[in-house]
Parts: C-alpha cells; sequence; structure tokens
C-alpha cells in the first residue's frame, strides 16, 4: 500500500505545470471532447508507466542492492532539482491533427510526450524502491489521472486556481527527502 500511495502522490506533483499537463490542457482547449481526451491520457498513461514499471523492476535484479541504493538516492536527488525547472509546451505538440479521432490522437501524442518525462523517470525509481510494479504503476496511473482529468474538464480554470511554483518547490522536497533516506544507510554506515 506504502508503494501505492507514495507513487500517486508523487506524480500528481510531479505532474502539476508539467508538458503533458500543458498537452492535456492543449488537447481539451482544441478538441472540446473531455470523454476520448481522458480515456487517451489514461491508455497511454498505463502503457507508457508499466513499461517504465518493467524497466525499474528489471533494474533490481541487474544491479547490487547497494548500487541501487545509491542511484536510486541521486535519481531522486536529480528529480528534485529537476522539478524546480518548470517545462513548457513545444510548438510541434501543439501542430498535431487529429487523424485517427480524438481517443487515437490523444494516445499517441500523451504516450510520446511522456517518454523520458519526468513522470516516467519517477515510475522506473519507484518500481526499482519498492519492488512492487503493479502498485507502483497502479499509484503513477492515478497520479497522471488526478492531475490531468480536472484539467481537461475545466481546462484553464485548474492552472490559474493552483500555484504551480509552490506545487514545484513541495514536489522538489519530496524527491529530496526521498533521496535522502535512500542514502542515510550509506553515508553514516549503518
Amino acid at each position: 500500500m506504502e508503494a501505492f500511495l507514495v507513487s500517486t502522490g508523487i506524480v500528481a506533483l510531479a505532474e502539476m505545470g508539467d508538458k503533458t499537463q500543458l498537452l492535456a490542457l492543449v488537447l481539451a482547449a482544441r478538441f472540446k471532447k473531455p470523454w476520448p481526451i481522458v480515456a487517451g491520457i489514461f491508455v497511454a498513461t498505463i502503457l507508457n508507466h508499466a513499461l517504465a514499471g518493467a524497466a525499474g523492476a528489471c533494474v533490481t535484479t541487474l544491479i547490487s542492492p547497494q548500487t541501487l541504493r545509491w542511484i536510486l538516492g541521486a535519481s531522486f536527488l536529480a528529480m528534485a532539482v529537476w522539478m524546480l525547472i518548470p517545462d513548457k509546451l513545444e510548438k510541434e505538440e501543439e501542430s498535431k491533427a487529429p487523424r485517427f479521432g480524438v481517443f487515437a490522437t490523444t494516445v499517441v501524442v500523451f504516450f510520446l510526450a511522456e517518454m523520458g518525462d519526468k513522470t516516467q523517470i519517477a515510475t522506473v525509481m519507484l518500481a526499482a524502491r519498492y519492488n512492487a510494479m503493479i502498485a507502483v504503476v497502479a499509484g503513477t496511473t492515478l497520479g497522471m489521472m488526478l492531475a490531468n482529468a480536472p484539467v481537461v474538464w475545466l481546462g484553464e480554470r485548474v492552472t490559474r486556481l493552483v500555484p504551480l511554483r509552490v506545487v514545484h518547490v513541495v514536489s522538489a522536497c519530496v524527491f529530496a527527502v526521498l533521496g535522502v533516506i535512500a542514502l542515510w544507510p550509506m553515508l553514516t554506515g549503518g
């Protein structure tokens, strides 16, 4: 349960102001069909995060626990810094035409936008940390939906109500604490 709850919270916070959240806003503004967009985000997230979770689970079989702890600690600290750098939506993401309908376009564009994104990397790290791929993928998917579905349905009003800088700082602090927790036994010799 801890893996699920931590994954949900971290990804929901990390997604605030992220390029995929901005993409969700653009898709909602362009197509004005929230249900297929939200369904597309859900499918793309499950696919993307299942791959990321599998990669995280695989890492635990290839790397010693001590080395993995160093990598995870450093990765969480790097994510803390990365959270302080807000994303901007790239022009090419705005210009994609809906050749295959709103749902399919959302799945493809959202899946591609999520590749190498903060939340995908967080999913890899969380799956490696907790060694509970299904709980992590379920949690990160819920976190993505908690952050993106309201944006699709409520649009720009949500992004104006949420102080994104505060959310980024809180997210950075969460990642920093996780990094310190992961590294603490190594640093203190315990």
